[in-house]
């Protein structure tokens, strides 16, 4: 099954969904054979290099929406630190020391949008960016917005727009009711339609079903974004999922070999969860066939020391891919 599905990735042909599911039900023994299947498939189509991307949180708390794994959402009882947009210069600092480490800096803030004032903040923290000659390309994570902003965004400097789908279509209704799953396509193809390249993803170990999943990297793949952010739930405290136990190490391998067979030509990233889940097997990431990651920290939980990230990439003969 693995050979068959390596030759088809190699050659960019579509996996079917019987090797999905089969795929998602191989036995721990076989781990050695998929780790080389997808290591395989990603220095075909991207060498032995890496991309890290860094991120800040610009804006913390009171989300109006209520996703059931956010630690952000209002509707929920947590212990998350709130804060008002930050300013051009705040932002700028964290960019300038990631910048050694990342090629991509996202700008994420919490909500359902960015108001028109915050939106204008956020174009001015962009051409504050170029002004400053700050290396790391610019992304955004604002948000439901319209074609009209997003353009407004690319034209002050914007040159990603990330935006996860986070579950499938079908599962959609039980992770959120306060907006749907076509108003998170719209906005990527808004981001799209305007010439900003897009990063969607999503999130597993929410209560989703195999089926699910496999749903999800299909729905994904259907919307050929430029990379692909993998998150694995940490349950927090005061939301509904925060009783879920960890995703397990074996499954998230298997999810990350996936993603790479079914996008094979596309950066497939390993975001939140990847310090929980993997522990000291970090190199797990990349040998299933994951070629980017994000370092530092993350929105409301620690991430890995983007210098041990570095290590990391020396000691697997990986080159962080620069500007």
């Amino acid at each position: 099954m693995l050979t068959t599905v390596t030759g088809k990735a190699l050659r960019k042909m579509p996996l079917s969904r019987d090797e999905a599911r089969e795929m998602l039900t191989l036995p721990k023994s076989a781990l050695p054979d998929i780790l080389q299947a997808a290591s395989r498939v990603r220095r075909h189509f991207k060498g032995d290099t890496a991309v890290l991307c860094s991120i800040v949180n610009a804006k913390s708390g009171k989300c109006s929406e209520n996703c059931i794994f956010c630690a952000q959402s209002a509707h929920h009882k947590t212990a998350v630190e709130e804060w008002p947009l930050k300013s051009a210069p705040e932002i700028a600092a964290v960019a300038r020391t990631d910048a050694p480490y990342a090629t991509l800096f996202g700008i994420v803030t919490s909500g359902r949008a960015l108001g028109k004032n915050e939106l204008a903040a956020v174009e001015k923290t962009l051409h504050h960016f170029a002004e400053e000659k700050i290396p790391q390309k610019p992304c955004g994570s604002l948000g439901i917005l319209t074609r009209e902003e997003l353009a407004s965004l690319k034209a002050a400097g914007l040159r990603r727009y990330h935006h996860n789908l986070e579950v499938s279509r079908n599962f959609f209704p039980k992770l959120c009711t306060t907006h749907t799953y076509d108003e998170r396509v719209a906005t990527v193809r808004a981001a799209q339609a305007v010439g900003l390249e897009t990063c969607v993803g999503g999130i597993f170990g929410v209560g989703e079903s195999a089926e699910d999943r496999i749903d999800l990297l299909f729905e994904i793949a259907a919307l050929a974004p430029d990379s692909v952010p993998l998150n694995f739930l940490v349950p927090i405290a005061g939301t509904p999922v925060g009783h879920l136990p960890p995703f397990d190490l074996f499954e998230a391998v298997k999810l990350i070999a996936l993603a790479r067979f079914i996008m094979p030509d596309k950066d497939i990233k390993v975001g939140g969860g990847r310090i929980e889940v993997f522990g000291d097997s970090q190199a797990l990431v990349f040998l299933a066939g994951a070629n980017s990651i994000i370092t530092g920290d993350l929105l409301t939980v620690k991430g890995r020391r983007s210098a041990d990230d570095i290590k990391l990439l020396e000691d697997l003969g990986l080159a962080a891919i620069q500007g």
